[in-house]
């Protein structure tokens, strides 16, 4: 008589007494995942383990985590340039006061970032 498993097209294979099923993982894409994927891999992992799992077992977690990491560098580059904009941070300040330039810049990208970091990386 043959298992439920077995109807569906499912084998096994013997370890040590024990049968085991032929499972495996569909194939993963390659993409070089950089921080914010990294970050959101870290957060899904530890706060969202269904969708882990599902995007996992689909095969869709790597092409998902790459997707997060250039969504949120291209966010971060948009919100920069606009803040910068906004608040006059230019290459003048640049070459009346370096200090203050970088200190500025330095501001814009830490706000920048906690506003990637809550709308794309942590959800």
């Amino acid at each position: 008589m043959k298992t439920l498993y077995e109807n569906l097209g499912g084998t096994y294979h013997e370890e040590s007494g024990h049968l085991i099923p032929n499972i495996t993982l569909p194939e993963q894409t390659d993409f070089q995942i950089g921080k914010y994927g990294r970050m959101h891999l870290d957060y899904i992992k530890n706060h969202r383990r269904g969708r882990y799992t599902t995007l996992l077992t689909e095969g869709k977690l790597n092409a998902r985590l790459h997707e997060i990491d250039l969504e949120a560098n291209q966010m971060l580059d948009t919100i920069i340039t606009r803040l910068a904009t906004e608040r006059g941070i230019d290459e003048n300040l640049k070459a009346r006061d370096m200090l203050c330039w970088v200190a500025e810049m330095n501001n814009i990208k830490a706000s920048a970032e906690e506003i990637v970091l809550r709308e794309v990386v942590l959800v």
